[in-house]
């Protein structure tokens, strides 16, 4: 895998994102392929982070299959927020406003709890050595 060279080469600063497949289907952006969470997990050593919003571009979507991706072992999500997502300049049908994310938190919490994960948040950060990232806590 091109990630696994990368970190051969001596940066370990990589993780993979699942942010859904081209398909002819037009119901939605992509379409989120959550089989490859776990395939990951057995072919790689590296973290991967869901994409929820992007791989579905659909607001009303982005929760249950945040859900979906926790409970097949993703490592971390990016959710899209805005405070009026319906005059967003860019992504707004797939932003959450502040509300849904709040409740939608709550049953990630739920899912994360059932499969022996902890749940923090990390704004407006850069990766920069995703194992400390890993081991902080953080608070909603």
């Amino acid at each position: 895998m091109a990630a696994d060279f990368i970190r051969s080469e001596g940066n370990q600063n990589v993780f993979l994102c699942e942010r859904g497949i081209r398909t002819f289907e037009d119901y939605t952006r992509n379409t989120f392929d959550i089989n490859c969470i776990p395939a990951v997990k057995n072919l790689s050593k590296l973290p991967i982070i869901a994409d929820p919003s992007h791989g579905t571009g659909r607001r009303e979507l982005v929760i249950p299959i945040a859900l979906g991706a926790v409970a097949a072992g993703a490592d971390g999500l990016i959710i899209e927020v805005h405070n009026n997502p319906d005059k967003a300049l860019t992504d707004g049908d797939q932003s959450l406003t502040i509300e849904m994310f709040k409740e939608g938190m709550k049953e990630i919490r739920k899912v994360a709890k059932a499969v022996g994960k902890e749940v923090g948040i990390w704004k407006n950060q850069t990766i920069k050595n995703f194992a400390n990232f890993k081991k902080r806590k953080w608070e909603l």
